[in-house]
């Protein structure tokens, strides 16, 4: 319309109207479309209880700069004009009708969302870990005043160590059980965040509890007196209006999260579609080489510890592990003729793939193992558990370096590829891992 008024109708000296037809429409559906999901890869739809003003303002106006650049290079810069300033001003009005349209819905959405958490219609189930003046303190505080109010319902505590009597937080809120049992209780309960109010200066018990919280999905908040102690150890900021820090553990930015789903789906999706021939080829030939099931399927420990089957296609006889569980081997006498030819190209694992599409396993990320070797790994390398803060992957940095373990020992000097990719986390690596698997693989030497 704006354009068609201000541009369109000087051009021409007559008055040009909107004309509805097909181009329209189209654009009228799909526009819309694209702005979501700009917004969704941004992960401005993640947390929406846990919106403020000022996120909104701030996420609307970059993402309305970033999605009125791509709508000015695709259809805007070739379109109608009198001058260049033309130009100017259609970018100039596109970004302020969105920006203006949306924030002022989303200021609305946002105000009656904060209003419902302060009067306590929208409540979200917390945990306190800390049993000491500072968590009685804090639980009073956020109780009594109105400005701090989060909607947090408090359904008890846990406490670290030894039960301190002077100031007992069970007065308040009820005692759920012992910090060992922490994971239990939060998926017991429903806990949706945890706010930690132990004492200053207990590093290590800082960092056990850090570690524990990361084998969660919950929100993580603080005493501010700790805001030292956790400084070095997380990325913390200060909540306005509250004596409490947050406290992030996602390793990469929500938006690289997102992007990382969405190539998942895809490549996975593409990839059954283009391999399907070959999917028919290799289980004719395993069904034709071997007595048994045409795939192998084994539950596998998946993101926050959650078990999930794992599909395969069978590559070895069919009572491979009739005498316990067993860790594959370079010449190993399970495999099947056509078995070993599957190890080498990695053919076995195309159905790995529907593990992605179900959401259980990305395409980059930590080999998921079983229990039983879990709890192996974990006796002498208890950081292992940090591998438990992603989704498994099909392919990833431990084993283009190091290949398949045979012992847990080898999958102990593996696990320190995993930690580095945890640490470098980022689309760029996904991309690094995959191209160098694609290569090694093609080469024939398997990962």
């Amino acid at each position: 319309m704006s354009r068609k008024y201000y541009i369109e109708s000087p051009k021409y000296g007559v008055n040009v109207f909107l004309e509805i037809n097909h181009t329209l429409i189209l654009g009228v559906i799909i526009i819309p479309i694209c702005w979501i999901c700009l917004y969704y890869f941004s992960g401005y739809y993640r947390n929406i209880h846990r919106k403020s003003r000022l996120n909104d303002f701030i996420q609307t106006l970059s993402v309305t700069f970033i999605g009125a650049l791509f709508i000015f290079f695709f259809l805007i810069l070739d379109d109608v004009i009198i001058n260049y300033k033309n130009y100017y001003d259609s970018f100039y009005r596109l970004i302020l009708y969105h920006f203006t349209l949306t924030l002022l819905l989303r200021f609305i959405i946002t105000s009656f969302t904060n209003y419902k958490i302060h009067h306590n219609k929208i409540r979200f189930n917390t945990l306190v870990i800390g049993n000491n003046g500072e968590a009685v303190n804090c639980l009073k505080e956020l109780n009594s005043r109105f400005d701090s109010a989060n909607g947090n319902y408090f359904v008890g505590y846990v406490e670290m160590n030894n039960p301190h009597p002077k100031h007992n937080l069970s007065k308040y809120i009820p005692r759920l059980g012992r910090f060992d049992d922490l994971n239990d209780i939060i998926e017991k309960q429903k806990i949706e965040e945890v706010v930690i109010a132990i004492e200053p200066g207990n590093n290590d018990d800082i960092i056990t509890i850090l570690d524990k919280l990361d084998f969660t999905d919950v929100s993580i908040k603080a005493t501010y007196g700790l805001y030292d102690d956790i400084k070095g150890k997380a990325k913390v900021k200060t909540l306005f209006g509250t004596s409490l820090i947050e406290v992030a553990h996602d390793l990469i930015p929500p938006w690289q999260q997102n992007v990382k789903q969405l190539i998942d789906i895809v490549v996975a999706l593409f990839s059954v579609l283009i391999l399907s021939p070959l999917f028919i080829f290799l289980i004719i030939c395993i069904k034709i080489t071997s007595r048994g099931p045409i795939f192998f399927r084994q539950v596998r420990i998946g993101k926050y510890g959650k078990p999930f089957t794992l599909f395969k296609f069978r590559s070895m006889s069919e009572d491979a592990e009739k005498e316990g569980p067993r860790l594959s081997r370079k010449d190993d006498d399970r495999m099947t003729s056509f078995g070993k030819f599957m190890r080498r190209t990695k053919l076995d694992e195309l159905p790995n793939f529907f593990n992605v599409l179900l959401g259980n396993m990305s395409l980059v990320g930590p080999r998921p193992e079983r229990q039983y070797y879990i709890d192996e790994i974990i006796k002498k390398a208890p950081h292992y558990i940090h591998l438990l803060k992603v989704k498994p992957g099909i392919t990833s940095l431990g084993q283009v370096k190091f290949g398949y373990a045979e012992c847990v020992d080898e999958m102990i000097m593996r696990l320190r590829y995993d930690i580095i990719y945890l640490e470098n986390m980022s689309i760029f690596l996904d991309f690094k891992i995959l191209f160098y698997t694609i290569f090694t693989v093609m080469k024939g030497k398997g990962v």
